[in-house]
């Protein structure tokens, strides 16, 4: 259930819409380079952009890590009303709602060590190179579903952690690993890998991010967050904030 809390300043009352950071989603959410433990990211801008267009909205929980699945749980059982950043599926559209225009798209590419001759132009040809083509993907996001729709029979996504999957892939126990922009360059050089792996050139897909929130998310609310998503799309706000962490 929304709650009340009082905007610093000006005495005003302004409804609390609960969250979380999601783990494992850099640069979407992601630890602060200061090291000083705040929450920084994609999300954490977007969300700080609406509260600057409807001082009447204050989101909370945006600090505190919590992985997927206890994301789903929190929207199910009323304890969080948002979360940033989930692509549209028919699981989700059934559960959950989606609110606004696209924040930003993230497009996937298959990493592979650095001395790996394979050429992948799409996804016929990851699928001709089987029983060699076993793909890592993160447990319980978006990729595992859109490896599953291309048709990859091979899918190792025993890993939530990307940075797990990397090492996996460096020992060899994948020969590909399925990841996501903005982000993956950045990834790749905070898990020490970059001059051992490398990003295969073709984006095999792509996935607009949408704000989700609870069927128990009020309407009335839903539409400010909406009005305040469409005037940041319009004005450019939403591109600039995904370009800026690229």
């Amino acid at each position: 259930m929304l709650s009340m809390l009082w905007t610093a300043g000006d005495g005003l009352a302004a409804t609390e819409i609960r969250t979380a950071a999601q783990q494992g989603t850099e640069p979407k959410f992601q630890r602060a380079a200061a090291g000083d433990g705040h929450v920084v990211g994609i999300c954490i801008d977007i969300m700080r952009a609406v509260e600057r267009l409807d001082p009447g909205l204050r989101f909370t929980g945006d600090q505190t890590w919590q992985p997927l699945p206890r994301i789903y749980s929190s929207l199910d059982g009323g304890v969080q009303d948002a979360s940033c950043g989930l692509s549209r599926n028919p699981e989700r559209e059934r559960k959950y709602l989606f609110v606004g225009p696209a924040l930003f798209t993230i497009r996937y590419y298959l990493v592979a060590r650095i001395d790996d001759s394979a050429v992948v132009g799409g996804w016929d040809d990851l699928r001709r190179l089987e029983p060699d083509n076993v793909v890592l993907a993160n447990r319980g996001f978006a990729g595992v579903g859109i490896l599953e729709q291309a048709g990859v029979a091979r899918i190792d996504a025993g890993a939530g952690d990307p940075k797990l999957n990397l090492q996996k892939l460096l020992a060899h126990r994948g020969r590909f690993f399925f990841h996501r922009t903005p982000g993956l360059k950045s990834l790749l050089e905070r898990a020490g890998v970059a001059s051992k792996v490398k990003i295969l050139p073709t984006e095999m897909a792509a996935s607009p991010l949408y704000f989700m929130v609870s069927r128990r998310f009020d309407p009335a609310l839903a539409e400010r967050l909406r009005a305040a998503l469409q005037a940041l799309e319009k004005s450019g706000e939403l591109e600039r904030i995904a370009k800026s962490w690229e």
